[in-house]
């Protein structure tokens, strides 16, 4: 037996990439039992500094979102303050880091925050890069991961020849492509 030749084997490389994202899940999964946990560690009828409301704050509703919900869903003040931060996050960070000059086949509107679509998905690429750029949460993966999964499918869409800013030209903002006006939301109810 110790004669006989092992034969080579190779690892598929995604076979590496599946354990790192798998790694990322467990560590994520690992911060929320811990953070669960925490909480109920506390004596019945105590209540954890984190879930007390600060001072003028009312407290939260069990059915209210306690993580960032998706702009959309939003209506003001709430949707100016998430538009706010989203502006800054693409401004500050998208704009500069990943887009190259606009052209026929790689559009982009300097007033991409009039087209609601654009919204759409800057808010979720943006919530995606807030889990996955903290390494407690998703390992050291997490952005390849964001890259793969989020950025550029959503960068493809956006910046495409039919996407939302395919009326727009370089320096040119075109309105009447767009929808008039806003559709109301099927998740909210409306009150009359």
């Amino acid at each position: 037996m110790a004669d006989e030749e092992v034969p080579d084997f190779e690892v598929p490389v995604g076979l590496f990439q599946d354990l790192e994202d798998l790694k990322a899940q467990v560590a994520r999964l690992t911060a929320q039992v811990e953070t669960l946990t925490e909480d109920s560690d506390a004596e019945p009828g105590e209540v954890s500094a984190e879930a007390e409301p600060d001072a003028g704050e009312e407290p939260a509703d069990e059915d209210e979102w306690q993580y960032p919900p998706f702009i959309l869903l939003l209506d003001p003040p709430l949707y100016d303050d998430e538009l706010r931060a989203l502006i800054e996050w693409v401004e500050g960070v998208l704009v500069p880091g990943y887009l190259a000059e606009p052209s026929a086949d790689a559009r982009w509107c300097h007033l991409w925050f009039e087209h609601t679509p654009a919204v759409a998905r800057l808010h979720a690429l943006w919530l995606a890069w807030q889990e996955l750029t903290d390494p407690a949460t998703c390992g050291h993966t997490g952005p390849s991961v964001w890259h793969r999964d989020h950025l550029d499918p959503c960068m493809r869409e956006l910046r495409s020849s039919s996407g939302p800013f395919a009326g727009c030209t370089k320096g040119e903002h075109q309105i009447d492509h767009r929808m008039p006006g806003t559709v109301p939301s099927a998740w909210r109810q409306e009150t009359s």
